[in-house]
């Protein structure tokens, strides 16, 4: 069993590194942990507004509520920081498209808080159309940046059946 896993992901890592382009595997790097982080943090917050995990909604920092897109615009501030002045291998490291879609879901996730400058991130306003939006957005991207990948994928994760 281990060893068909094992040779299923041999395959799948093939595929990726023949179908896709460096730039278009940092797509759909990105877009796929835009996701994911937007999901997560949704989830998150959710669970936390349930009443679970620390009291006061959140963290704090020195009694004020930290926000989790001060967090993203930091990772923002060092990948663009990546971009301008590592070398070639830092620009183009996986971790560089990962932190670039964690960092901009942060800050979507609370884009509202940014625009009206106060804290309106449960206002019943429209949240949930918000979440579905974003959340289809975000999906919709990463099936689309990897067309190229994804018939190949299925294929070489199905040769191990």
């Amino acid at each position: 069993m281990a060893t068909k896993l094992h040779e299923g992901w041999l395959r799948l890592r093939h595929e990726w590194n023949e179908r896709l382009e460096p730039g278009e595997q940092a797509t759909v790097l990105a877009w796929t942990s835009f996701t994911l982080t937007f999901a997560g943090l949704r989830a998150l917050t959710h669970w936390i507004r349930a009443g679970h995990g620390p009291s006061g909604g959140g963290m704090s920092l020195s009694g004020k509520h930290f926000h989790h897109y001060n967090i993203g615009i930091g990772m923002l501030a060092t990948v663009a920081g990546v971009g301008l002045r590592g070398s070639e291998k830092q620009r183009q490291h996986p971790a560089a498209a990962v932190a670039y879609g964690a960092a901009n879901a942060m800050i979507v996730d609370e884009l509202a808080l940014l625009l009206d400058l106060k804290d309106v991130y449960w206002a019943a306003d429209g949240r949930e159309s918000v979440d579905v939006a974003v959340g289809l957005i975000a999906t919709g991207a990463t099936v689309v940046a990897g067309m190229p990948f994804w018939p190949h994928a299925r294929r070489a994760l199905r040769l191990g059946d």
